[in-house]
């Protein structure tokens, strides 16, 4: 397994953390504990999770995957041995009613407080190592938006306020370090030069959609995290399994993602069908796995900090882990980089 550090602190993370969006809905506790066993046996020492999780969000779900992450902390008493993720829910227009007040849900104290504290009780432990906003306060282009519409009234908590209650959870101790999601250029910009001119913590992360189907990424962001040390957390690296080519050819597997929840399918359009083949046909000519491929192009880039794997089945996560030793030649990744500019970024 490779390690990096985790921004500008002295954690050294696994290139792969473990996703658990799944874990309450499509994966039982004994499914996750099974699958947190075998990626620990590994080296993957990172572990990613957030509070409203498990997806699809509902009401009878809402924390179960912190739960079942807490519930394996106790059981195998490996807290101190690896490094705990998760994030706090912000304004998201009735989308999710059943987290505290949907009409004064923001990223401010009282709920920034509420959700770390409902956090920690659930994963059984006293402090997280990464503590993260899943997606911004203000109205801006996330979650598959590429054009940005500006909001002039709009209400958002100011980052300044956010970033002076984080410090605080800090300081008691209970967050070691924070990081975003799901942010642009200007927002992780915005939160570095607030945290250095009021000396308050620093973002380490951002954890934001990075994958074959969607580089949009490179654009802005990559100058960003290389020279502010803003480690990528690359979410989504298969898009949502497109990527391994099983949903090719109006193909729809029994009990996969998208069988299931097709709302949440943004990777299917024309163009991203098209390069999906593309990438699988490149693949099987070298004889490489599909998914694997795709996985070990994000663990190349150096402006990775770690891979956010996910699975629903110990063989789809025995197959992620391996791609950790998968060393692309420089033949396959040239001509990554020309299905990617015959498709570019089909998938925002």
């Amino acid at each position: 397994m490779i390690y990096n550090k985790l921004g500008t602190t002295n954690l050294d993370v696994s290139i792969l953390c473990l996703g658990s969006m799944t874990f309450g809905e499509q994966n039982t506790e004994q499914q996750a504990h099974q699958q947190l066993d075998y990626a620990i046996a590994q080296g993957v020492n990172f572990i990613d999770t957030a509070e409203l999780y498990a997806i699809p969000p509902k009401a009878d779900t809402y924390g179960l995957t912190e739960t079942y992450i807490g519930s394996w902390l106790k059981k195998s008493a490996k807290r101190d041995d690896v490094i705990l993720a998760t994030k706090v829910a912000g304004p998201a227009d009735g989308w999710l009613p059943h987290i505290r007040d949907e009409k004064t849900r923001h990223l401010d104290r009282r709920n920034i407080e509420a959700a770390l504290n409902g956090s920690l009780q659930r994963l059984q432990t006293d402090y997280v190592d990464l503590y993260q906003l899943h997606w911004p306060d203000r109205k801006t282009n996330f979650f598959g938006q590429l054009g940005y519409s500006h909001v002039a009234d709009d209400e958002a908590v100011s980052i300044e306020e956010t970033l002076a209650v984080l410090n605080d959870l800090v300081i008691q101790g209970k967050v070691r370090y924070i990081g975003l999601s799901n942010e642009t250029p200007w927002g992780v910009m915005r939160f570095v030069e607030l945290a250095d001119r009021l000396n308050l913590p620093r973002v380490v992360s951002v954890q934001n959609p990075y994958s074959l189907l969607n580089r949009t990424f490179e654009i802005g962001l990559a100058e960003v995290v290389i020279r502010e040390q803003v480690g990528l957390l690359a979410y989504s690296p298969l898009g949502f399994g497109v990527l391994s080519g099983k949903y090719l050819e109006g193909a729809a597997p029994e009990g996969a993602r998208l069988t299931l929840f097709p709302d949440y399918d943004r990777y299917s359009n024309e163009n991203s069908v098209a390069a999906t083949a593309a990438y699988v046909r490149l693949a099987r000519d070298h004889g490489l796995d599909p998914a694997q491929m795709a996985l070990a192009y994000i663990n190349s880039r150096q402006f990775l900090t770690s891979n956010i794997i996910g699975a629903t089945t110990m063989e789809q996560l025995k197959s992620n882990i391996e791609s950790a030793s998968i060393n692309l030649s420089n033949e396959v990744i040239e001509q990554i980089e020309n299905i990617h500019l015959r498709y570019p970024n089909p998938s925002p």
